[in-house]
């Protein structure tokens, strides 16, 4: 009983966050939900989790959807994942950690301080396509797509909305391809759905509760937000690399 209401309050939180920014909860579900299950359940119930929060979201605001940048964004996924699959199966993953925490560090850091923060006035099809690939691979490994899709929707200053619409209707066809990659290798297994039918019942509410929050977001402050949150995610990956390295 005791593990069960632990997972429902990971859950519910990092739903929240998702809900409201729509990424970051594979930073506090997965670091959290690893300390009380096995890596190789936390990881295939984010993603779950994840296509349950995208589903719920599409349905609910997919006429804030960028369609065309979702497509640009998830044909290089679709390419990084069986990477991101073995590189949660290899020894590498210290330094892909280490490597993401860095640039993420310094970018974010670049826009909180920076005078003129990197801006995008339209589509750019070399930065959809490394950002894709790159979430394809964090996806696969650890369920953490978001971080490279922040960034360009940041470069492109989506309106909050628009943010959260867009990333939701990237997350869900790439977090269920991920799904399957996950049940191919055999990480997909009782535990998991097992843990992710209950986790509903603090998912849901918490989904709910972020839309309010989210339209509640403006402009400038809510890129704020969004790049405070990924120095957040790049503070965790580097002290995860660390301590792995150790």
């Amino acid at each position: 009983m005791g593990l069960t209401v632990e997972v429902l309050v990971v859950v519910f939180f990092a739903s929240l966050v998702r809900s409201v920014f729509g990424f970051g909860e594979a930073l506090i579900a997965v670091p959290l939900l690893a300390l009380i299950l096995p890596i190789e359940v936390a990881a295939p119930l984010a993603v779950l989790l994840s296509v349950t929060i995208a589903g719920v979201v599409v349905v609910e605001d997919w006429r804030k959807i960028h369609v065309r940048s979702t497509g640009w964004l998830l044909a290089p996924t679709l390419a990084g994942i069986p990477l991101g699959i073995w590189l949660l199966k290899s020894a590498h993953q210290d330094v892909v950690k280490a490597v993401l925490a860095v640039v993420i560090l310094l970018f974010s850091g670049y826009f909180l301080l920076g005078r003129r923060p990197l801006r995008l006035e339209r589509d750019s099809h070399a930065w959809l396509l490394g950002c894709g690939f790159v979430a394809g691979v964090l996806g696969g490994a650890y369920g953490m797509n978001g971080p490279p899709l922040v960034v360009y929707g940041s470069m492109r200053r989506w309106s909050p909305q628009h943010f959260r619409a867009t990333l939701q209707g990237y997350f869900l066809p790439a977090s269920v391809v991920a799904m399957v990659g996950y049940w191919i290798s055999g990480l997909w297994t009782a535990a998991v759905t097992h843990y992710f039918l209950i986790s509903l019942i603090a998912a849901v509410p918490a989904i709910f509760l972020g839309g309010v929050i989210n339209r509640r977001l403006r402009g400038d402050a809510f890129l704020k937000y969004v790049h405070g949150g990924l120095v957040c995610v790049g503070i965790v990956l580097l002290v995860q690399a660390i301590r792995g390295h150790r």
